[in-house]
């Protein structure tokens, strides 16, 4: 059990940091240790915090993450831009609920149409695995969508049950093959412009494909 909020994490500990992809967990953490952190660490953003029924889970994302991260949220509000989806980006925002014991800072957030206090959309760029179940934690905090990039292709989900069994592995998610929120956007081109590694030549041939549009 974790008593105090030095002895989860030191300031030498988060200063060490320095691998590419460093990810800290421990259990037993309260709520009140929790939000003791977010506010150590809001100077700082860095670190991608969740937090899930008294665990802790704290990230450094690699260089490889952030650069995806990036690419990929260019080229969505590119596309949102581009069909005058009105739209909000709320980036890597804290989003939590005490009675719910949650908490998440996802790597991109977004509210399609009008802002709202939770994002519609949520994306996650998965490197290393880690120990909480995020699609637990996005159905509490009520996000309609999940999409998660790992192994260079984007995994989609959309919110169907509010209270799913205890059992469900996606947690009231159903995996789909294109988005809900965004119906018209090519995922598979998507992803393609994604791995380009030049970005003008990555929106140069998103560009050329929404022009086919």
């Amino acid at each position: 059990m974790v008593s105090s909020l030095k002895e989860l994490i030191s300031e030498p500990e988060l200063a060490s940091i320095d691998d590419p992809e460093e990810r800290f967990t421990t259990s037993g953490v309260s709520w009140q240790i929790y939000e003791a952190l977010l506010a150590k660490l809001e100077d700082n953003s860095h670190y991608r915090v969740t937090y899930l029924d008294g665990i802790l889970e704290i990230v450094s994302p690699s260089r490889r993450h952030e650069k995806i991260k990036t690419r990929l949220a260019f080229l969505i509000e590119f596309y949102l831009f581009r069909k005058q989806i009105k739209h909000t980006p709320m980036g890597s925002t804290t989003f939590r609920n005490q009675l719910k014991k949650t908490g998440a800072e996802p790597d991109e957030c977004y509210c399609i149409g009008e802002e709202k206090d939770i994002p519609d959309l949520a994306i996650e760029v998965v490197v290393t695995s880690g120990s909480i179940k995020k699609l637990e934690t996005y159905r509490r905090l009520g996000v309609a969508e999940v999409w998660f990039w790992e192994s260079d292709r984007l995994k989609l989900y959309h919110l169907r049950e509010e209270t799913p069994s205890v059992f469900l592995e996606t947690h009231g998610y159903e995996q789909i093959m294109s988005s809900e929120l965004l119906p018209e956007l090519n995922i598979s081109i998507l992803e393609q412009c994604t791995l380009i590694s030049d970005q003008i030549q990555a929106i140069d041939e998103f560009e050329q494909w929404l022009n086919l549009k």
